[in-house]
């Protein structure tokens, strides 16, 4: 492994990291797997594994790395990711880093299905979602630890729109985790000051674009539910985490028609929830993703969120 060490921590080259393929039930898995070891020839891969706790410590045993890459099973990289250098600073040590993805049905990019780098250490000693012990922070979510580093660049595309079921289920989760603030779900009257202002932004926009992709009303349908249900009519959010559970509530709505469903919560969500929602058509989706992308540009691999702000705000 190519390791060099400066002042400021240490250099360590991506090729040189185990890189674990985790797949699940991603209706694209086996063709993407087939994309990624020829893009990857050293990628080894975890796949079935029930619980994202649990899946992701075997991916932790299976590599002979200390730090390990981890690509999603509806996740596709950009090949230059594996042509860089992390720059891990000695606070980081034992800990994980998540990049951004470019999403295809809504042209977000956010962590939600991007490219992430774990260290043994920190995957090891987690409890989170199926495996958390009472901490509302880790139920459905990895990233409140203070070891786990949002980072600036986006180094692939997250691909959730395979079958009507895989976008709704998509739609749906983050439909109800963006509504969340660290784990708790706030009251109606606290929603609007509570939700963090990026997660408001990104929820209107997976309740509005999509139409112009395949299956993406489905997306847009289950964005929408996923908060008409934790927030009006008071559904377990922690059930999020439990694919058998939301696949058996996909089946009362599989038969709908998604974009008349879209309607039909929609004037709910406006005038209870104050949303400035709307159903975007595709000729509307396709330019809102043209114009969104652009000047979103990659700077150093290593720039974590915060780092970005504060050489905007000049701190």
């Amino acid at each position: 492994m190519t390791t060099q060490s400066s002042t400021a921590g240490r250099l360590i080259d991506v090729a040189d990291l185990d890189c674990i393929y985790l797949s699940y039930d991603e209706p694209k898995k086996e063709e993407f797997w087939i994309k990624i070891q020829n893009m990857v020839p050293w990628a080894k891969r975890v796949d079935g594994v029930k619980g994202s706790d649990a899946a992701h410590k075997a991916a932790a045993a299976v590599s002979d790395t200390e730090w390990f890459v981890l690509i999603d099973g509806d996740n596709l990289p950009d090949p230059e990711f594996f042509n860089l250098q992390l720059h891990i600073k000695s606070e980081q040590e034992g800990g994980a880093f998540r990049w951004k993805a470019r999403n295809i049905v809504n042209g977000l990019r956010y962590g939600n299905g991007g490219m992430s780098c774990w260290s043994r250490e920190f995957v090891n000693s987690m409890r989170t979602h199926e495996a958390s012990t009472g901490s509302e922070e880790t139920a459905v979510e990895f990233c409140f630890d203070p070891k786990y580093f949002s980072m600036h660049n986006c180094y692939s595309t997250t691909y959730p729109n395979g079958t009507p079921f895989q976008a709704w289920r998509a739609g749906f989760r983050e439909g109800v985790k963006m509504c969340l603030d660290r784990g708790h779900k706030p009251t109606l009257t606290e929603f609007e000051k509570k939700v963090n202002n990026r997660n408001y932004d990104h929820l209107c926009i997976w309740q509005s674009v999509g139409a112009d992709v395949e299956n993406g009303y489905w997306a847009m349908y289950g964005a929408r539910l996923g908060t008409f249900m934790i927030m009006l009519e008071n559904w377990d959010h922690h059930y999020v985490q439990d694919f058998d559970i939301l696949e058996k509530l996909w089946a009362s709505f599989s038969q709908e028609d998604p974009e008349q469903g879209c309607r039909g919560v929609e004037n709910a969500l406006r005038k209870r929830l104050g949303l400035p929602i709307t159903l975007l058509d595709a000729e509307q989706s396709e330019f809102f993703k043209h114009h969104y992308s652009t000047g979103q540009r990659n700077s150093e691999v290593m720039m974590t969120e915060i780092d970005v702000i504060r050489r905007i705000e000049g701190w």
